[in-house]
């Protein structure tokens, strides 16, 4: 899997968001700033991620995953 097939993953949820995915092989780093985070603490933020990226981290397809996820007033 790319960086650019993980960002694919991201982009229905997050389509107005700004989404930098960097990595390779089976493990990236995922920076969102989106309103969608806005009242959510870290946790319930990186659910929603996890929630779009279990179905390959269950597969191997992706191993390790590194979260920033901030609001638009965060960043």
């Amino acid at each position: 899997m790319t960086a650019d097939q993980v960002k694919s993953l991201l982009l229905d949820t997050f389509s107005e968001s700004d989404i930098h995915v960097e990595g390779e092989g089976a493990k990236y780093m995922i920076s969102i700033v989106s309103a969608l985070f806005e009242g959510k603490r870290a946790v319930p933020r990186q659910q929603m991620v996890y929630a779009l990226l279990n179905e390959h981290i269950s597969s191997g397809e992706i191993h390790a995953v590194s979260m920033d996820l901030k609001t638009p007033e965060e960043a």
